[in-house]
């Protein structure tokens, strides 16, 4: 029996969810109704719109064969209704009425539906401070954002700009203005350092690295106070310091709008995100939600996760228009996977850090591999860094993150590992993942193979080690009880022996075995190598030899010169 189908929002999920149904239910009648004037567009590309790589704001709205998805597209193409400049003021389940009002004229209404789905998105937070709202402060959050945002710097009125947050969209705005536009750009973040739920405090220095080199200047644990001008914003006051800027981005996260959904007597958590089972149902069973304003399961964690990203609501939207039109479709979870390009370098990761595995009672390790994308000796390598998070009892793969090329490489890696971690990933399945092999693309023991091997090997209680920053403490401690041995051939060394003579040692890694008597047994030996492979191999003769306490800089020089310790700039 037909029936009719009335969708809030329509922008990534209403619109998947609409298509999916009329497909599989061309009788029924679907209607979609939007605050803005502009519906289906792609939020997450706002970023490369203002960089210019997108250079037109309408590719953003239009299919792959450009055609523009405006209230025409769906109505002629896809037989959908669609209400823009409609605000839903309230839902009444018992008559199962949506309460309308055209923002335009200011008239009222009601909409009889028989299934409602909420795609209320979410909203950027804000700070609730003096200045928020001068001209010239701006979030990211639709296209209207976008269009403003670019227009200000096309136009030449913005020279410096100051982004608050460092989160994904923070810091793609923030290569946006820098590297297409050349401006003077600050980043100010309330935490200690970059993504600070996303990556673990290694890969958040890399990357905090190659944002310095780029001219973009970090302040992290800052508080921002106020946002002060005359007319429009010209500085950012923070805890410790005044920051001059025409330009603000306010980039501090977004929250669920789950209003509409909690005003209905629907379930909605502390978040103010909306409650939904796996079949994408509220706690109304003609009710669903799907997209920025839910919480999904956490397949990595336990408990549920917000996860704001268009593939996200994509896939939901089908499994809703699925079970819109009598199916069982299941929507089980995320990992949590995410990607985010800053200038040469990505970043990528899916699932939970050290820090986060701990906080979540697991008794957790992580392990560091640093190898290149492609075959050492194929032209235009680039060495990659992935970190896996694994429970020690179950040796399962709690997350993966990683830092590199801004190609494919990094991402594929981690989609790879993420698609296992869905269905319960272990240390084993990282040894054996059957990546695509050819010099070109990955080396014959790829990345993700060696990094389950060091893994494996940490639970086995061999390549103990240490990270980089434990490393930075105790070379610059200066302690005599520590000998640092460098494992790498003479001309890699020299520098280093150099500019730290009595401190800085070398013995080749093909020589050790011939050279035990120069290494003193009365000190912890700390190995370090190009990448922590030939340190290890160092680490397992000093072993055999009865040497004892010996530790392995994981990730070697590799992981100190790409997080800015290197020793040489000491």
């Amino acid at each position: 029996m037909p029936q009719h189908v009335v969708i809030i929002g329509a922008v990534a999920l209403g619109p998947k969810a609409a298509c999916r149904f009329k497909r599989l239910e061309p009788d029924s009648k679907v209607t979609m109704i939007d605050r803005d004037s502009i519906v289906s567009y792609g939020g997450c590309g706002i970023p490369y719109f203002i960089s210019g790589d997108v250079s037109d704001l309408r590719e953003l709205r239009t299919t792959s064969f450009k055609l523009v998805r405006d209230e025409a597209f769906f109505r002629d193409c896809k037989d959908i209704e669609v209400l823009t400049r409609t605000e839903a003021l309230s839902i009444d389940r018992a008559a199962k009425r949506v309460r309308l009002r055209n923002l335009d004229t200011g008239q009222e209404s009601e909409l009889a539906y028989d299934k409602l789905v909420l795609s209320t998105g979410a909203s950027a937070r804000r700070l609730n401070i003096p200045g928020e709202d001068l001209p010239g402060v701006h979030s990211v959050g639709n296209l209207h954002d976008a269009s403003a945002v670019k227009d200000l710097i096309s136009g030449g009125h913005a020279g410096k700009a100051v982004v608050v947050g460092s989160g994904f969209i923070g810091l793609e705005v923030a290569e946006a203005l820098a590297d297409m536009w050349g401006l003077e750009v600050s980043i100010v973040e309330i935490q200690d350092r970059l993504l600070p739920r996303n990556i673990s405090p290694l890969l958040a220095r890399m990357a905090s690295e190659h944002l310095t080199e780029k001219d973009v200047a970090l302040h992290f644990g800052e508080k921002v106070l106020a946002i002060e001008g005359e007319g429009r914003v010209e500085r950012v006051i923070t805890d410790k310091r005044t920051i001059e800027a025409e330009l603000v981005v306010m980039a501090a996260g977004v929250i669920p709008n789950g209003q509409l959904a909690r005003e209905a007597g629907l379930a909605v958590s502390p978040r103010g995100a909306v409650v939904v089972d796996e079949t994408m149902r509220t706690s109304d069973p003609d009710i669903f939600a799907g997209g920025d304003c839910v919480e999904v399961p956490n397949l990595a964690a336990g408990g549920t996760l917000h996860l704001p990203l268009g593939s996200m609501a994509n896939r939901q939207g089908r499994v809703i228009g699925t079970n819109l039109a009598g199916g069982d479709d299941r929507f089980p979870g995320a990992v949590g996977s995410f990607a985010v390009k800053i200038f040469e370098r990505a970043i990528s990761g899916a699932g939970l850090t050290l820090e986060q595995a701990k906080q979540a009672g697991f008794d957790a390790i992580s392990a560091t591999a640093i190898q290149f994308d492609r075959a050492h000796f194929f032209p235009g390598k680039e060495l990659m860094t992935l970190e896996a998070t694994i429970d020690r009892k179950t040796r399962r793969v709690l997350g993966v993150q990683g830092f590199g090329p801004s190609g494919d490489a990094l991402v594929g890696r981690v989609g790879a590992v993420a698609a296992l971690m869905q269905k319960g990933c272990t240390v084993e399945d990282l040894c054996l993942l059957e990546y695509p092999y050819s010099p070109p693309f990955a080396s014959a023991m790829d990345i993700v193979n060696t990094l389950g091997t060091v893994a494996d090997n940490m639970l086995a209680g061999k390549n103990q080690g240490l990270d980089p920053a434990s490393f930075c403490e105790l070379f610059d401690a200066d302690s005599q009880e520590h000998y640092f041995l460098d494992c790498r051939e003479p001309d890699n060394a020299a520098p280093y022996l150099e500019k730290h003579p009595g401190k800085w040692h070398n013995i080749p890694q093909g020589q050790l075995r011939s050279r035990l008597d120069e290494v003193p047994r009365d000190k912890t030996v700390v190995l370090v190598c190009n990448t922590g492979i030939r340190s290890y191999e160092a680490q397992i003769t000093l072993e055999q030899a009865g040497f004892k306490g010996v530790l392995n800089l994981h990730g070697g020089m590799a992981a100190l010169k790409q997080s800015g310790a290197d020793p040489l700039k000491k």
